[in-house]
C-alpha cells in the first residue's frame, strides 16, 4: 500500500501521545479534508498538494490549539449531526453520536404521524429540535434553554438548515413554564455528577460548557424529575417523553418515571452497550 502523504504523518506526529492513535488518524483526515479540501482518496493516491504559507500558518494554529485539548469542532466552528451541518461554539455542547440514536428513535416512532407538536428541553446547539423539525412531517417544534448564548447558536442552526423552531429562554427547574400541549417531549439535560469529573477527558472538561454538563452529586436526577413533572402538565394523554440519560442511573431513572405515573417505560442501550435512552408514555 502506498504511504500516506507527509502532511498527514506530520499532523499525527505533532499530536502523538496526546490523543489515542485511532483518534489521531481521524483528526488528521478531518483537518486535511475540512481545511485543505484534501480527500482520503487524495491521501492514498498520493495526489500532489501544494500548501501556501497561509495554509501552513493555519495548520500550525490548529495544531497548537489541539495541543491544548481544544476540540476540533470548536476550532473549525462546525460539526455534523444526523447528516446535517451545525455551527458550534464553546457556549454549546458538541453533539454526540448517542444523541443521534435518541433522535432516530423518535423519528422511527413517529414517522407516520403528521403535524405533531414537539418540545425539546435544553436546546444547546439546537441539534435535536432542528433535526426533528427537518425529519418529522409538518411537526411544530419548540425548544427551551436557560442560556441566551446557546439560544443564539441554535437559532443560527435553524436558519442554516432552513427549519422553523420556536426557541424560548426558560429555566425548566424554576417551574415557571409557558402553558402548552405537546405530543412529544424530549430532553438531553445535564447529567454528569461531580464525582465523575476525574474520569473525564480534558477536551470536554476544559472546553465544554459546565452549565450543560453537570448536576449535583446529591441529586443526579434533578432534571429528569423536573422535566417529568413538566411532562405531566404539557404532554397529551398517550404523549411520549424521551430522555438521554447518564448510563449509571438507568434503572433509577426508570423507577423515578414509573413512580410519577408514566407507563410503558423503556430503557435502551446505545451502540456502545451503555444504558443511554428512556422512553415513557403519559397515561
Amino acid at each position: 500500500m502506498q504511504s500516506m502523504h507527509p502532511i498527514y504523518s506530520y499532523i499525527k506526529q505533532s499530536l502523538s501521545g496526546l490523543y489515542p492513535d485511532t483518534e489521531l488518524s481521524a483528526l488528521a483526515k478531518w483537518i486535511l479534508e475540512e481545511v485543505f479540501h484534501v480527500s482520503t482518496v487524495d491521501l492514498y493516491t498520493g495526489k500532489d498538494m501544494n500548501f501556501s504559507m497561509n495554509d501552513i500558518r493555519k495548520l500550525e494554529d490548529i495544531l497548537s490549539r489541539l495541543k491544548r485539548y481544544e476540540p476540533l469542532q470548536y476550532i473549525l466552528g462546525k460539526t455534523t449531526f444526523c447528516g446535517l451541518p451545525f455551527h458550534v461554539t464553546p457556549d454549546v455542547l458538541i453533539p454526540r453520536p448517542e444523541t443521534e440514536e435518541l433522535v432516530e428513535w423518535i423519528v422511527t416512532d413517529h414517522a407516520k404521524n403528521e403535524g405533531l407538536c414537539v418540545l425539546d428541553i435544553g436546546t444547546g446547539s439546537g441539534c435535536i429540535p432542528v433535526t426533528l423539525s427537518k425529519r418529522l412531517h409538518k411537526a411544530e417544534v419548540f425548544s427551551w434553554d436557560i442560556s441566551d448564548k446557546a439560544l443564539e447558536v441554535a437559532r443560527r442552526n435553524a436558519r442554516l438548515n432552513r427549519t422553523d423552531v420556536g426557541f424560548m429562554r426558560v429555566d425548566v427547574l424554576s417551574g415557571n413554564w409557558p402553558e402548552m400541549k405537546v405530543d412529544v417531549l424530549v430532553s438531553n439535560p445535564p447529567y454528569i455528577t461531580g464525582k465523575e469529573r476525574k474520569d473525564m477527558e480534558r477536551n470536554v472538561l476544559d472546553w465544554e460548557p459546565e452549565l450543560a454538563l453537570f448536576v449535583p452529586d446529591d441529586d443526579p436526577l434533578v432534571f429528569y424529575r423536573r422535566i417529568g413533572e413538566l411532562g405531566l402538565s404539557v404532554l397529551v394523554r398517550g404523549g411520549c417523553l424521551y430522555y438521554e440519560i447518564n448510563r449509571m442511573y438507568g434503572p433509577e431513572t426508570v423507577r423515578l418515571l414509573e413512580g410519577m405515573g408514566y407507563g410503558h417505560v423503556e430503557l435502551r442501550k446505545d451502540l456502545s452497550g451503555n444504558d443511554r435512552m428512556i422512553k415513557a408514555v403519559r397515561l
